[in-house]
């Protein structure tokens, strides 16, 4: 007498996602979300993106030193026989000298923080780096080139060509060399709040990333 057959059992099979109403999320989709970070353009783009900002805003100083020699108001002298005198010893046109270099410097700052938000406004550090290097690379240059376009700077030769007791210019002087920084502390404030007020944000670290899957089928 033979025990009778017991029919195997069925199949386990694991439960599929769709039986909740989930969708499985797109091949790399959890990855890509945990690379988010790396999506935007490697270090070695940054930095010379960075060299190239930093050469632009440089150059402007060029500009930069033509309106400064331009605007500056001039510091009048007079000579006699023996030496030479400051026509107006209560006159403000050396604090005028500083205070014109260092608003144009100011504007030169917002003006290239702005446009380097336009250009890149995903930022970085190199970038902003290189944005305050060259206001004051573009600030030096702009100090040398408005003394070179100014008078001259041999007050005794240009004295004696004018004539005894003839008002001429003094030669152009930076005197606040602090206004040197001028530029690059402004690029660095707009660039800051542009930045905070308009640039990409991080994403939530908190967010799930199937949050943004749509919902599947509800099961009947």
């Amino acid at each position: 007498m033979t025990a009778p057959l017991t029919p195997p059992p069925p199949p386990h099979h694991q439960p599929s996602d769709n039986a909740h109403g989930w969708q499985a999320p797109p091949a790399g989709g959890a990855a890509g979300y945990a690379g988010y970070e790396k999506d935007g353009p490697g270090m070695k783009t940054e930095v010379r993106d960075a060299a190239v900002i930093t050469v632009a805003v440089a150059l402007a100083g060029v500009l930069l030193g033509v309106l400064w020699s331009w605007l500056a108001p001039h510091v009048p002298l007079v000579a006699d026989d023996s030496a030479v005198y400051l026509k107006d010893t209560e006159g403000e046109q050396a604090i005028g000298v500083d205070g014109t270099f260092t608003l144009l410097a100011l504007g030169f700052g917002v003006v290239s923080a702005a446009v380097v938000f336009l250009v890149r406004r995903r930022g970085g550090v190199p970038l902003v780096v290189g944005l305050a290097l060259g206001g004051l690379l573009g600030s030096l240059l702009a100090w040398r080139l408005g003394v070179y376009l100014g008078p001259t700077q041999n007050v005794v030769a240009h004295a004696k060509a004018v004539g005894k007791g003839v008002t001429f210019s003094a030669p152009l002087k930076l005197g606040a060399k602090g206004a040197l920084l001028a530029w690059s502390l402004g690029a660095l404030v707009v660039h800051l709040g542009l930045t905070a007020l308009f640039g990409p944000r991080d994403p939530d670290p908190y967010e799930s990333p199937y949050s943004a899957f749509p919902p599947g089928p509800s099961a009947g």
